[in-house]
């Protein structure tokens, strides 16, 4: 806080991304370069990982299969990227160990901030920890990219209509040294120029960075998995949707300040799926899938289930409680989303997903 205070002082108003990756991802006292913890019952929020180690190994029936899909090549990589503390690497790995899917497999986490990636390799320490997936290209093997609660965490720009258009909001002090939002002027083009404007204080996030995030993904022969929390465009950006999805999450509950505590807190935004299918397709992808994860995860269990029939014992108990907890509506099954994209192979798109993207 007090660095962001003397940043402000020194240059001015700063922009809301520029604030936002300060916040998270400063690598000395960011939200995000802390210790692990911040994932689970005692920390800050509950993800699809909490509920045990179910969630890796459905994850792994389906990259088993996709391996197999690529007629089974002798070496091939799994790149995940936002593993926090590498439960889920770990989950799928085993996995594939136990469905005998694993060989010739390096499994590589991107990890840019030295304390995590300390704690990953400790949780992991099969894992090749890397901080770009550029430094991959030299071996580019066929590669299964993956992410569980990325894209939402990633920087976003927030917009406010006025009665003269859309103008991007940033941040500034006010005479007490509070972070205060700060009107930075006209909305750049780019932004807007296929939003609808909407009635004078109508504001929202735009996410310009998702296609420069993916980039270096896309040099690899495979697929994209991303598992998040959002909406198709029409429904983003809805007139009711009056003040946007920008959340904070401190100790599970949720909160829309972001300029309280930078460093302390959460602070996230709904994907904009549609703009993600968009970016993919520009970097040459083709959209495979896009559902709810109950649908996704309800499929890929069938086997699984058949499996577990007869069984009373307390693992299998606790797998189902993870399985409902996972699929259910209620809980996370209608929460997130499951969007998968195919990167060289010859995959047809989904009609389906594009007619739910592009309505």
């Amino acid at each position: 806080m007090d660095r962001l205070r003397e940043r402000i002082r020194r240059e001015g108003p700063i922009s809301f991304p520029d604030y936002l990756t300060a916040a998270l991802y400063d690598p000395a006292d960011g939200y995000y370069a802390r210790p692990a913890g911040q994932v689970g019952r005692g920390g800050d929020f509950y993800t699809s990982v909490s509920t045990g180690s179910l969630f890796g190994r459905l994850l792994a029936r389906h990259i088993a299969a996709w391996h197999r899909e690529c007629d089974s090549p002798a070496r091939w990589r799994i790149i995940e990227a936002g593993a926090n503390d590498g439960s889920l690497a770990a989950d799928i790995l085993n996995g594939l160990a136990d469905l005998g899917a694993d060989a010739g497999l390096e499994y590589v986490i991107i990890e840019p901030l030295p304390q995590i990636a300390a704690a990953q390799c400790a949780k992991v320490p099969s894992a090749s920890i890397v901080p770009d997936p550029g430094s991959l290209a030299v071996d580019p093997l066929p590669a299964f990219v993956l992410g569980n609660e990325v894209l939402d965490a990633l920087p976003f720009h927030v917009i406010e209509t006025t009665p003269d258009g859309w103008q991007e909001l940033g941040v500034t002090l006010d005479d007490r040294d509070r972070f205060i939002w700060h009107a930075l002027g006209p909305a750049p083009a780019d932004l807007i120029h296929d939003l609808p404007l909407f009635s004078p204080g109508y504001r929202t996030e735009v996410r310009s960075s998702v296609a420069a995030f993916l980039k270096s993904f896309a040099l690899f022969r495979g697929r994209m998995l991303w598992i998040d929390y959002g909406y198709p465009r029409p429904d983003y950006y809805h007139a009711s949707r009056t003040t946007g999805t920008l959340r904070t999450f401190s100790r599970h509950r949720a909160a829309e300040d972001p300029l309280e505590a930078p460093g302390e807190i959460d602070i996230t935004a709904h994907v904009d799926f549609t703009a993600l299918a968009r970016d993919v397709a520009s970097l040459g992808g083709k959209v495979i899938r896009f559902e709810p994860q109950s649908r996704f995860l309800t499929e890929l269990a069938r086997p699984w289930l058949l499996e577990l029939e007869g069984r009373t014992d307390p693992d299998a108990r606790k797998d189902i409680l993870a399985f409902q907890t996972l699929t259910h509506p209620g809980h996370l099954g209608a929460r997130f989303h499951v969007f998968e994209a195919s990167f060289g192979e010859n995959q047809p798109p989904c009609r389906t997903a594009i007619t739910h993207l592009f309505p």
